[in-house]
C-alpha cells in the first residue's frame, strides 16, 4: 500500500476525484527523493566534508585523475552522468531560449523572484527550507537568492547545458546540495516524516519544475515579455533538462507544456494550504531583495521591497499573497506600468546595448566566487551551525 504523508490527506482526495493516476505518481514521489544519488550519499556518509569535498568538484568539473581515490560507489555515480543522457536531449533546441532570455533578463528576473520562487515556497518545499533556516537569515538569504539568479543565467547561457557548461555544472551541484540536506534531516530530530515525506522530494522537485517553466513564461509574459512559438517551446525545453541534471526521476519531469500544466495542477491540489512557515519564507526571499542589489539606504531598501511585495502580489494574485502574510498592497496598473516602462527602454536603447546591460545587472546579483563555484556541502542540518559553504 503507498505511504501517504499525513499533511496531505485532505488534498490528496481531492486530487484523486480530478486525475487519479496523476494524484497517485505525486503522492507516491513525496516519499521519494534522488533514487540514485541519496543511496551513495550514505555509503559515503562517513568521508571527511573535505575530501568530500574535493571528489565532487573533481567529478563536476571532470578533473583528470580527480576521482581515482574516490569510493567506487561516486565513480560509478559521475561515470554514469558522463556517459547517459536521455534520449530527447536537443541542445540546438535551446537556442530560441537562450536568444530571448538574455533579450529579456530584467523581465524573466523579475517574473523568477517575485512569482515563480514565490509560488514554490507556497508549497510544504518551504518546509526543508525552513528547518535549515536558510533563507530566513539575511545573509544566507542573500546568498541562496544570488545562487539561484546565478543558475538562470547559467542555464540559459549559449552551451550552458553542455556537460563542461556552468548550468550543467551548477545544477549537478544543487543535485549533491538536495541530497545531502535530505541526509542530514534523516540524521536530525528535527523532520516529521510521517507527517511531510521526504525533505526536497521528487514530488516537489517536479512541481518546482513546471513552475520554472510554465510559470515563468507566464509572469515573464504579465511583465512584458513577447515570447514567439519557438521560444515559448524553447524554455520548456531548456528546463526539462536541467531538471533531468538536478536527478528529478523521469516519472516527474514533464514531457509537454499540456503535461507540465496537468502536473503543476494536481500538485497544487495535493498540496495543503500555505502555513506560517511558508510565510516566513517567502517573505524572508522578499526581504533578501535589497540585500541582494546591495541596497544600504533604509528608506532606499524599503522602496524596493515595498515595489517587489507589490509585483509579486500582482502576479501570483491577492489569495495566495494573502495567505503568505504579503502587506496588504493596491496592485491596480501595476504590471501595466512595469509593461510601459520596459517598453520605453527598448525604443531608447539598441537590442545590442539591452542585452550587455541585462547581463551585467544580473552578474552584479549572481553568486560568483573567487576561484570559481565552491563545491562544499552543508555539514549540519541547521545552516546557522553549519560550516561555511
Amino acid at each position: 500500500m503507498m505511504q501517504i504523508p499525513g499533511a496531505y490527506t485532505e488534498g490528496y482526495a481531492k486530487a484523486r476525484v480530478h486525475d487519479p493516476a496523476l494524484a497517485d505518481l505525486y503522492i507516491e514521489h513525496t516519499c521519494i527523493g534522488d533514487p540514485e544519488l541519496d543511496p551513495v550519499m550514505e555509503e559515503i556518509a562517513s568521508l571527511p566534508n573535505d575530501r568530500l569535498t574535493r571528489f565532487i568538484r573533481a567529478g563536476i568539473i571532470q578533473e583528470e585523475g580527480g576521482l581515482k581515490d574516490a569510493p567506487q560507489a561516486l565513480r560509478d555515480f559521475f561515470q554514469r552522468v558522463d556517459t547517459e543522457t536521455p534520449p530527447w536531449l536537443d541542445h540546438q533546441a535551446f537556442r530560441p531560449a537562450i536568444r530571448v532570455f538574455n533579450l529579456n533578463v530584467t523581465n524573466m528576473l523579475i517574473a523568477f523572484v517575485c512569482g515563480v520562487l514565490i509560488e514554490g515556497f507556497a508549497t510544504l518545499i518551504a518546509k526543508s527550507f525552513f528547518a535549515t533556516g536558510r533563507v530566513l537569515d539575511p545573509n544566507t538569504g542573500k546568498r541562496r537568492l544570488m545562487q539561484n539568479n546565478r543558475q538562470l543565467l547559467e542555464v540559459f547561457y549559449p552551451g550552458g547545458l553542455e556537460r563542461e557548461g556552468d548550468g550543467f555544472r551548477l545544477s549537478l551541484r544543487v543535485r549533491f546540495v538536495h541530497a545531502r540536506i535530505r541526509q542530514l534531516l534523516a540524521h536530525s530530530d528535527t523532520w516529521d516524516y510521517a507527517r511531510y515525506g521526504t525533505p526536497i522530494s521528487a514530488a516537489h522537485l517536479g512541481f518546482a519544475l513546471t513552475v520554472f517553466s510554465m510559470r515563468l513564461l507566464q509572469y515573464s509574459a504579465l511583465v512584458g515579455t513577447n515570447f514567439n512559438k519557438e521560444e515559448h517551446a524553447s524554455v520548456m525545453d531548456v528546463w526539462r533538462y536541467t531538471g533531468y541534471v538536478m536527478g528529478l526521476p523521469e516519472a516527474v519531469i514533464y514531457k509537454t507544456e499540456e503535461e507540465a500544466r496537468k502536473i503543476f495542477d494536481i500538485a497544487y491540489m495535493c498540496e495543503p494550504p500555505p502555513d506560517e512557515d511558508c510565510a516566513a519564507t517567502a517573505n524572508g526571499l522578499i526581504s533578501a531583495i535589497p540585500v541582494t542589489a546591495s541596497i544600504e539606504n533604509p528608506q532606499e531598501a524599503e522602496s524596493v521591497k515595498a515595489l517587489a511585495y507589490r509585483i509579486s502580489r500582482a502576479l501570483i494574485g491577492n489569495d495566495l499573497a494573502d495567505a503568505l502574510h504579503f502587506p496588504r498592497m493596491n496592485t491596480t496598473g501595476t504590471l501595466f506600468a512595469w509593461r510601459t516602462k520596459q517598453r520605453f527602454q527598448r525604443l531608447v536603447r539598441s537590442k545590442q546595448l539591452l542585452r550587455s546591460q541585462n547581463f551585467t545587472q544580473l552578474l552584479e546579483i549572481s553568486e560568483y566566487e573567487e576561484g570559481g563555484s565552491s563545491y562544499r556541502l552543508p555539514d549540519h542540518a541547521e545552516s546557522s551551525k553549519s560550516n561555511p559553504w
